[in-house]
């Protein structure tokens, strides 16, 4: 034994003098723990993927966490000190896949091996549906899956359209159940993919038809059948979560198995475990609405006679009450009129007239009093504003004069100005004059236009019949071409 260990090395010396160089080649416990532990020391750093299972932690004590990581045929214990696990991105719990990156150690007080992880991460499944976890999260921050948005489904549903695929088991399980339990129930279907590329748009795509339907459903089915988790992302997608919320009608979800929670469950106005449960939900049996109604009936019923018995016994009340209250106000009344009957205006109506008519023979004496004494008052101020109003006119006749005297000198400066530009105006007219060849029209020559309205220079521009029009110095002459006749080029 002492020329080997688990590494494939020479044992240490101080190994070897403990072991001694006796002939005996059995190893003390502490040094075959020693020895192990050396060799899984030798392993290098390795990264394992694993499902969690049996999570421990963090403790309360050390924050250390503790559990095992396991596949189809084996299991590891493994440990995440509570640094490292304080640097997670997202918590350690069972069934998650998690790629871990660390070695191996030996526990020497008990032989027992375990995996130190220096780091983990999310794998396959596992970061799915952490993905999954965060977008639910989101959603529910926003008040998607708030129940004060959902809206109620109707108990009877006589209209109710299906989203799914066509193809499959679960529409013909779903059209099963509503024959079943209520013909009445009218099915329309609206087909899309429930799985793999592109199913989300088409499911939006099929809602957006379904409550486009006219006459509206009452509720939408947005069912398919059960799967893999992978199989039910597309019910985890956003823009469809999206969709189901903000559809103008009702969305009944039925989506994979009873333990299967998709985020359009979440957000969906009602949840069912099963496509088949959630056909279920909207249309119940013909007997169960029998014995509602029936059970209604009767309730109704009773209440309506408690009501009559109530409101005749009410209204017996009433007519004693009434009685006693129209006597009552019948006196107020007639003591009321006796009162009316002794005033002045009654019995002595020219008493009245009398005495309006002497207080307005003195209003009208006060009236003429104040009048005689404003217009002695507003003569004075009159008097006092004559010497006032003389002298503004007199400023007023300096500054008039003043102004004539400006504008007088604004004329005289205006025709310094426009002097010199008038003369240059004048030369460039008679340059233009000079130049215009309505000038040269009367001298007698004229301008040739050919069909196009275009100025003519050469007789190629003209061929026999085409229309001819000359611009003369009074007016325009219209004529057709009877003959084109080219000039002899000069001899040379």
């Amino acid at each position: 034994m002492s020329g080997w260990n688990l590494t494939g090395a020479a044992p240490s010396r101080s190994v070897a003098a403990e072991m001694g160089e006796s002939d005996s080649e059995a190893l003390s416990v502490s040094q075959a723990a020693e020895l192990a532990a050396g060799a899984l020391h030798g392993v290098p750093k390795i990264t394992v993927l694993g499902e969690v299972t049996g999570f421990r932690g963090p403790n309360a004590r050390s924050g250390h966490c503790y559990f095992q990581i396991k596949d189809e045929s084996a299991a590891l214990e493994c440990i995440v000190w509570k640094g490292t696990y304080d640097k997670r991105a997202f918590d350690l719990r069972d069934g998650l896949q998690v790629l871990f990156t660390g070695t191996f150690d030996l526990y020497k007080p008990t032989g027992k091996m375990s995996f130190k992880a220096s780091s983990f991460t999310l794998a396959g499944e596992g970061l799915l549906r952490q993905q999954v976890a965060q977008l639910a999260e989101k959603l529910r921050r926003e008040g998607l899956m708030e129940p004060e948005r959902k809206r109620r489904i109707p108990v009877f549903c006589t209209r109710v359209a299906v989203v799914t695929s066509l193809s499959g088991a679960v529409i013909n399980d779903v059209k099963r159940t509503l024959r079943r339990r209520n013909p009445m129930v009218e099915v329309v279907c609206v087909g899309a993919k429930v799985q793999g590329e592109g199913a989300p748009a088409e499911l939006v795509e099929g809602l957006r038809r379904a409550a486009a339907i006219a006459p509206a459903p009452d509720c939408i089915l947005l069912v398919r059948g059960g799967g893999s988790f992978e199989d039910l992302m597309t019910f985890n997608d956003e823009d469809l979560a999206r969709a189901v919320a903000a559809c103008p009608v009702p969305v009944v979800t039925g989506i994979g198995h009873e333990p299967d929670n998709s985020i359009c469950d979440m957000v969906g106005d009602r949840r069912c475990s099963t496509p088949t449960a959630a056909a279920e939900s909207v249309a119940p049996e013909f007997s169960e609405l029998v014995g509602a109604l029936d059970g209604r009936e009767q309730r109704l019923q009773r209440v309506l006679e408690g009501k009559i018995a109530h409101v005749g016994s009410a209204c017996d009340g009433l007519g004693g009450r009434l009685g006693r209250a129209m006597e009552v106000r019948l006196e107020r009344e007639r003591r009321s009129l006796d009162a009316f009957a002794t005033r002045p205006c009654l019995t002595s109506p020219a008493n009245i007239v009398d005495r309006r008519e002497a207080e307005l023979a003195q209003t009208v004496d006060r009236f003429c009093i104040a009048c005689e004494r404003s217009q002695g008052r507003f003569t004075v101020e009159l008097d006092r504003m004559a010497p006032r109003l003389r002298s503004s006119a007199a400023h007023m006749d300096r500054m008039g004069h003043g102004l004539e005297l400006a504008a007088s000198r604004l004329r005289s400066k205006g025709a310094q100005l426009l002097s010199a530009p008038l003369a240059e105006l004048g030369r460039s007219a008679a340059a233009l004059d000079a130049l215009s060849p309505l000038k040269v029209l009367g001298r007698g020559y004229s301008i040739a236009y050919d069909g196009d309205g275009s100025v003519a220079t050469r007789v190629d521009a003209f061929h026999t019949g085409d229309a001819l029009r000359l611009r003369m110095v009074d007016g325009d002459v219209l004529a057709t071409v009877d003959a084109v006749e080219r000039a002899e080029a000069p001899r040379g």
